[in-house]
């Protein structure tokens, strides 16, 4: 399987020579120039590794960084002209993997990809991690990043509202009443008088639906809620 790296970096011509020796090595390589862009590259679609620039327009390296760590866990070598121990600390702090100063020798850089990759595989293998989804017609949930896809386009949830679509797409085909939704999404006993589990299938269906085609979510008349095949 060909490996692929993001790079977000705005000195274009430092972008592209990455991107070529990347290219000739077999990687699959795509660049951003600017944190923003990167952000929402780096969101969108998986990446084996991203290299990443501290000192970005739109949005700073670690600020990039921070926000990545909060939806998934994509291996980052941090690229920087500033080279003091708080500097490498901070990026590492903000959840890089690696941090490498410029100017460097792209042998050193290829380097470090290969060590940073031969890690997480050796990480991946020791946890017996297993990649797990789950897929609706083309809802996919990465259940490790905990993030719902459209098309490969996340669709941004809160904790409730993603472990309630988890739960109704872990069960294809099966009624589940609003009683077992508030227990096993809740934590709660049932109660015939809360509305909750309606209100959030409605915030749900507000993200989810396509206008003029029927709901993903389906209601069962004084039961709860299924999605069918």
């Amino acid at each position: 399987m060909v490996q692929k790296v993001l790079i977000i970096e705005d000195e274009e011509k430092l972008a592209k020579f990455i991107s070529l020796e990347l290219e000739h090595e077999g990687y699959y390589v795509a660049s951003r120039n600017n944190g923003r862009l990167g952000l929402e590259a780096a969101l969108e679609e998986d990446w084996d590794v991203i290299l990443l620039d501290l000192m970005l327009p739109g949005l700073n390296g670690l600020d990039v960084a921070r926000r990545l760590r909060q939806a998934k866990q994509t291996p980052i070598i941090m690229m920087t002209a500033r080279d003091s121990v708080l500097d490498r600390v901070s990026g590492l702090d903000h959840g890089a993997d690696d941090y490498i100063v410029k100017p460097f020798a792209i042998e050193e850089l290829l380097a470090r990809l290969r060590s940073v990759l031969r890690r997480i595989d050796i990480e991946t293998e020791k946890s017996g991690i297993n990649r797990t989804s789950v897929t609706y017609r083309d809802l996919v949930i990465e259940k490790e990043n905990r993030v719902l896809r459209r098309n490969n386009v996340i669709i941004e949830l809160t904790k409730r509202e993603y472990e309630l679509i988890l739960m109704l797409m872990e069960n294809i085909n099966t009624v589940l009443s609003r009683e077992d939704l508030l227990r096993k999404v809740w934590g709660q006993e049932g109660n015939s008088e809360t509305n909750v589990v309606d209100v959030y299938v409605r915030y749900l269906r507000n993200k989810i639906d396509i206008p003029g085609e029927d709901s993903y979510i389906q209601t069962v008349r004084g039961t709860g809620y299924v999605m069918r095949q």
